[in-house]
């Protein structure tokens, strides 16, 4: 098995693992974490065509001050088949980035490429080494790209060769529909491994070291039995891979639970870098499940990650509020829970303990806009209602 170190856990002298810009550090063990932003790219590419530029503008701005460090805003597609991205010359034009955010943004073809580098700066390139992909699911890549899964392997060759040629001293391998497929089925670990050891193959031959694993799922497909495992074999087989990225969709809610078991699974040695969405908002017209295949929502995995010990240096009262400004520019509830209840109370938030009843959604809201949420509640309490465990 070229490349594979059986039973190894250590790193890869060869490569040190650097740090990330933007990663958040956690307790001791655990691996640090990068949240990326994807709402402007991943959310707004399945919401209407018709949201306004300036609403577009005006959350992209709001993203930024939230403290997340790491943002897509947008995509340079064609406005034909993805007229949401229509006017993102426009936005980035007319955006104001904030100092230490890093604003990226997704190309997929040599125009997209052209169009992108005319507005470096504000944007910036995600900082990825060479890397190789392929979707393990031949009808997902087709309906995506018009491209089979052979198209794809086909390139591999290429883009090593250039790799070497422009001097590259790491890579990194990928795997995208990864865990299974809505026309296909299942995906067995015992493929994604294959595809992935095929990879480092070639990576190996040329003396480039991989230190980084993308692993992407569209669909939904993923179960934290699955991711674990995987990860797992990853670390044993290639000791010089360092960084995970992981790209989850939450179409049947098991996102923020996979997510977690990667952090708990990897230490200290590792990075993982996870895609987020702004209140879970996000999807894909090619998967069959549309908007039903949202992203974790950015605010409950900060959430998580601050209630874990990791210090992500995101404001969470700023980022619930933009996802309330988010579903007000889109007309509809997004998918969340943070951002629905809040964070725990504690200190001088502790809730009211006479306070009313509250059954709404829009009564729960009293976490951020106060009394007025209660309009129209019921309070049944004729005398105070008062605690030993917290005197007045």
């Amino acid at each position: 098995m070229t490349g594979a170190t059986e039973g190894g856990s250590g790193t890869d002298p060869r490569v040190a693992r650097p740090t990330i810009a933007g990663a958040a550090v956690g307790p001791a063990g655990f691996p640090a974490v990068v949240v990326v932003e994807e709402g402007l790219r991943e959310g707004l590419q399945i919401e209407s065509p018709d949201v306004p530029v300036e609403a577009k503008i005006r959350l992209l701005d709001s993203i930024g001050r939230t403290g997340l460090k790491r943002i897509v805003a947008g995509s340079f597609v064609s406005p034909k088949w993805t007229p949401q991205m229509a006017n993102i010359d426009t936005i980035i034009d007319s955006f104001e980035p904030v100092e230490g955010v890093i604003y990226t943004a997704l190309a997929l073809n040599a125009k997209g490429v052209e169009r992108r580098a005319e507005r470096m700066p504000p944007l910036s390139l995600d900082g990825s080494p060479p890397a190789t992909l392929v979707h393990l699911c031949d009808v997902f890549v087709r309906r995506n790209t018009n491209r089979s899964q052979a198209d794809e392997m086909a390139t591999w060759p290429g883009i090593v060769a250039s790799a070497v040629a422009s001097g590259a001293t790491e890579a990194q391998i990928g795997v995208n529909a990864a865990w299974g497929s809505n026309w296909i089925g299942d995906i067995s670990h015992a493929e994604r491994m294959d595809k992935l050891e095929q990879q480092m193959d070639l990576w190996d031959a040329a003396g480039i070291p991989v230190t980084k694993v993308f692993m992407g799922d569209p669909m939904g497909w993923h179960v934290p039995a699955q991711v674990e495992e995987d990860l797992a074999e990853i670390v044993r087989r290639w000791p010089s891979i360092h960084t995970f990225h992981l790209h989850l969709h939450n179409t049947r809610g098991m996102a923020p639970i996979s997510a977690y078991s990667a952090i708990r699974l990897l230490d200290h040695r590792h990075t993982v870098i996870l895609d987020a969405s702004i209140g879970g908002m996000g999807g894909c017209p090619y998967c069959g499940n549309g908007r039903a295949a949202g992203l974790i929502p950015t605010e409950d995995l900060i959430y998580l990650l601050e209630e874990t010990g990791f210090d992500t240096g995101v404001d969470l009262p700023a980022l619930i509020e933009v996802v309330v400004l988010a579903e007000e520019v889109l007309g509809h509830r997004l998918f969340g829970h943070v951002s629905k209840a809040g964070g725990r109370p504690r200190g001088d938030d502790l809730y009211a303990m006479d306070m009313p009843f509250v059954e709404t959604l829009e009564q729960a809201q009293h976490f951020r806009v106060g009394p007025s949420a209660y309009e129209g509640a019921l309070s049944p309490w004729k005398e105070p209602i008062s605690s030993p465990a917290r005197p007045l």
